[in-house]
């Protein structure tokens, strides 16, 4: 738990950092803040002395405490090489791997340092991790955003990084509520071709099992909706299991739960991404459902696991190291102050043909 000094001190930084208090605006007084944290002057001090120290306030006589520039020469002065930061929901397992490693082998190339934060699809967590590069003093930022389909409370970082002509790219999706470039993989084409696939083979009751808290989990259920639609398919709200971040955990019950349900109905599902692709596999194996004969199943993003698996994945391609790279190149060109930058680029996925699929007889 915080401590009412912290508190105070992470506050301000915050607001700081976020635009709400701009260089050169005065901060409310040392008795306003008493009585907002209801806390001693002695405390209201100690955090107005830090933040001081570390450059965010100066203070004058007989005038008040104000935020301070040197926060920002200070944080960019720390090295002549440039800095590019890079944030994603996750770092070490699925797609992000390949990502990371795109992003950094063009880096490299011109003598760019990387800072690395992940979120772990936490507004919180990337608040804190603006928040460093903010603070850092990064040149430019590459952001895949968290839960990108649901309201932001961070937009007001996004922001600041704008006011400073910071520039920065989003990848795998992005927030509605900004007009900022991105790189993206095509997921209502994605999962329009994934779904199309299994109606090629004969196939008319396929559910989904999706993502909504991510605006790729959104755009998949689009393409699965609309290849239904072309086919003239009705759209069975039953055959749609849909998760979020918080509830994943519970992934494999639900699957039980479904699959067990829909056991007599459906004869194939397009699922949000490989991991829960195989997740399916796994879940059928439980249940006796034999895959493909009884179910089949189709993954997305052409991912390390669905490579490495017992089991050889259906799937569509998501091109994860060069989304890296062309990322890291549209910052480094956009530094560099070249005009000629293309602001949004959606990649075209590919049918990868595996085991998980069967045709129906007609």
């Amino acid at each position: 738990m915080k401590t009412k000094y912290q508190m105070i001190f992470d506050d301000i930084k915050s607001n700081i950092l976020s635009g709400a208090y701009s260089v050169g605006e005065q901060i409310p007084t040392e008795l306003a803040l008493q009585e907002t944290y209801n806390v001693s002057r002695q405390t209201v001090r100690k955090a107005i002395l830090e933040l001081s120290n570390e450059g965010f306030l100066r203070s004058e006589k007989g005038s008040g405490t104000y935020v301070s520039s040197q926060f920002r020469s200070k944080a960019a002065g720390g090295s002549s090489k440039r800095t590019i930061g890079v944030i994603t929901t996750y770092i070490s397992d699925y797609i992000f791997p390949s990502i990371i490693r795109g992003i950094e082998g063009r880096l490299n190339e011109d003598n760019y340092s990387l800072l690395l934060a992940s979120t772990n699809n936490d507004v919180a967590q990337e608040k804190k991790a603006l928040e460093m590069m903010l603070s850092f003093g990064v040149d430019g930022l590459i952001v895949e955003p968290t839960k990108s389909n649901l309201y932001n409370p961070n937009i007001a970082y996004y922001l600041s990084f704008k006011e400073q002509d910071v520039p920065f790219i989003m990848i795998n999706a992005y927030y509605e509520e900004l007009e900022v470039p991105f790189f993206c993989l095509d997921d209502v084409q994605s999962s329009y071709l994934a779904t199309r696939e299994l109606i090629s083979k004969g196939h008319t009751q396929i559910g989904i099992i999706a993502k909504m808290d991510d605006l790729q989990g959104k755009y998949r259920m689009k393409g699965y909706i609309k290849a239904l639609g072309e086919a003239k398919l009705r759209f069975h709200p039953e055959q749609v299991l849909s998760f979020d971040t918080e509830t994943k955990q519970e992934l494999s019950a639900s699957l039980k739960t479904f699959l067990s349900e829909n056991r007599e109905m459906l004869t194939a599902i397009v699922c949000y991404n490989d991991e829960v692709g195989l997740e399916a596999v796994n879940v059928c194996r439980q249940l006796d459902i034999s895959v493909p004969e009884d179910l089949s199943i189709i993954g997305q993003d052409n991912s390390y696991i669905a490579k490495n698996a017992n089991i050889r994945l259906t799937t569509l391609t998501h091109p994860q190291e060069q989304m890296g790279r062309d990322a890291a190149e549209w910052v480094i060109r956009k530094l560099q102050g070249k005009k000629d930058l293309r602001n949004s680029t959606y990649y075209q996925p590919v049918l990868v043909t595996g085991e998980t699929v069967r045709e129906l007889e007609s």
